[in-house]
């Protein structure tokens, strides 16, 4: 049973990876382009953060953003609390891509839970944030925090 749930998970953290993917080529963006601005669609986030969220190295990281800014998606300022940070926001440009990928990405992944039932979404929802809580008390980093919008029912 456990090597069962365990290849479920990795199953799925494929299938959210493939419609990060689908939803991209719909916006012309990579899935990690598409990953970006969807953690933007709430405002600014600091180049740390991003590199933790999107686990990333920081070069990675620094390319990839240099990127969407060459496409004149995302803008660096400084981090008014620490001057030697960046942060990352979304252009006026990157908002309306980072809302077209943000509101692909959730159609999709609600039209594939959609026949669910509510108790059983509910379940899983509390099963992954016991997941996600596990994972920050036994590794010291912040939950994982794939988006910073607010949430909707299911």
């Amino acid at each position: 049973m456990v090597a069962t749930f365990t290849i479920a998970l990795v199953r799925l953290g494929h299938l959210v990876q493939q419609v990060f993917g689908d939803v991209g080529r719909d916006q012309d963006l990579t899935p990690q382009q598409a990953q970006l601005l969807c953690l933007l669609v709430g405002g600014p986030v600091g180049m740390t953060e991003l590199t933790r969220t999107l686990h990333l190295e920081k070069s990675s990281l620094t390319g990839l953003v240099d990127r969407a800014e060459k496409r004149g998606l995302v803008a660096r300022t400084r981090d008014s609390r620490d001057r030697r940070a960046w942060l990352v926001e979304l252009t006026p440009e990157g908002e309306r891509v980072g809302a077209l990928a943000h509101d692909g990405v959730e159609a999709r992944l609600e039209a594939l839970t959609g026949e669910l039932p509510v108790e059983h979404r509910e379940l899983l929802a509390s099963a992954i944030d016991g997941i996600l809580a596990e994972y920050a008390s036994t590794t010291g980093r912040p939950r994982p925090q794939p988006d910073r919008t607010p949430a909707t029912p299911t």
